[in-house]
């Protein structure tokens, strides 16, 4: 039976996806959208890009990361205890006392991470921030040798990877961060393919779960120079404020269950942030507005100085805890962008012109 899109994003929760690790969560993703539309397909980078629409039309490239930070072990002891390098930015307080997967050519290996107990930490080691390098992996092995016959350097590591309902829509779990942005992508060009009959498209839609955007926007960067879009709008996880310690005044007013969050600033072309805005007002979607004074940190940076130039928006999912393993988004949230982008994408025509001006 067919996963539902909201089971689609549970299973891809579930799914590992590190950066250069991305093999996993893509094929979940061709295997679902496989029904929906015949161009699904994979480069050599490991971006996987689905196109609806007619090739003679505007080119329209909607890009959502599907990796994820982790860790990647990098050195096994005489005692069977691993250490483990990261894999994107982690706050090494994160990591005491988490449930981990190493995820090795054989299967799934299940870690804890920890450091000395408190009770024999001196009093200097109280006061200081935990490091990487005084934590360490436990699979339960003896030896060295015990552990290197199931785990191998270089084998990928995640947090355990969970998928918890709190009340209402809210789910929290690692890796919202961005494969929330991801769903919105796959499932606007899930719903475009549906409507085809009833809305045509008159752009070449082309939905991109770009890789190894938390090592550097890497993924997209490529996507973008072979798909040579004419538009672009990435998808990505933004701080929500609604939480408390989090500034209103340096973050904005950025709420769960707020909808989309439209950004507006340099690295963004106003025509298509206009639009976006139009649309959610005219089709009765809430959205949220943030400002954004430099580069983003995202695939919008890439997208927007790929080629001569790309018309490029950023729709951002409001994520409280980031780059934990409690992460927390509204699922009202993502059902509202993949509508807006649903929009977008039918609104595009070859007379649409994003021209500064």
């Amino acid at each position: 039976m067919a996963m539902t899109p909201l089971e689609f994003l549970e299973t891809a929760i579930r799914t590992p996806s590190p950066s250069g690790y991305e093999e996993p969560i893509q094929k979940l993703i061709s295997e679902y959208l496989k029904p929906h539309t015949d161009d699904v397909s994979i480069d050599v980078h490991g971006n996987l890009t689905a196109s609806v629409g007619p090739a003679d039309s505007p080119r329209l490239m909607l890009a959502g990361h599907c990796d994820q930070i982790g860790m990647l072990i990098s050195y096994i002891d005489e005692e069977g205890f691993l250490y483990a390098q990261t894999i994107g930015g982690w706050d090494p307080q994160q990591l005491i006392g988490q449930a981990m997967t190493v995820w090795t050519a054989n299967g799934p290996v299940s870690a804890v991470i920890s450091r000395k107990p408190i009770h024999l930490l001196s009093s200097k080691e109280r006061e200081e921030v935990v490091r990487l390098e005084d934590m360490w992996l436990d699979i339960g092995a003896t030896n060295g040798e015990k552990a290197a016959e199931v785990v191998r350097i270089g084998d990928p590591v995640t947090l355990d990877l969970h998928y918890r309902r709190l009340l209402g829509d809210y789910v929290s779990g690692p890796g919202m961060d961005n494969k929330t942005g991801m769903w919105t992508v796959m499932e606007t060009v899930r719903r475009s393919a549906a409507e085809l009959s009833e809305t045509p498209l008159q752009c070449q839609l082309f939905g991109v779960a770009t890789v190894q955007e938390e090592i550097g926007l890497r993924g997209a960067k490529t996507a973008a120079a072979r798909i040579a879009p004419d538009v672009a709008i990435a998808v990505d996880v933004t701080h929500a404020s609604d939480c408390p310690t989090i500034s209103k005044q340096q973050q904005g007013n950025i709420r769960l269950g707020g909808g989309p969050v439209i950004v507006r600033g340099p690295n963004i072309n106003a025509k298509v942030a206009a639009r976006l805005i139009e649309l959610a007002e005219a089709n009765g979607i809430p959205y949220q507005l943030a400002a954004l004074g430099r580069a983003a940190p995202n695939d919008s940076n890439v997208l927007q100085i790929s080629g001569a130039g790309v018309a490029t928006g950023l729709v951002a999912v409001p994520n409280r805890y980031m780059h934990s393993a409690v992460e927390t988004i509204s699922t009202a949230d993502i059902e509202a962008i993949a509508k807006l982008l649903t929009l977008f994408a039918q609104s595009l025509t070859p007379k649409c012109s994003f021209i500064p001006g």
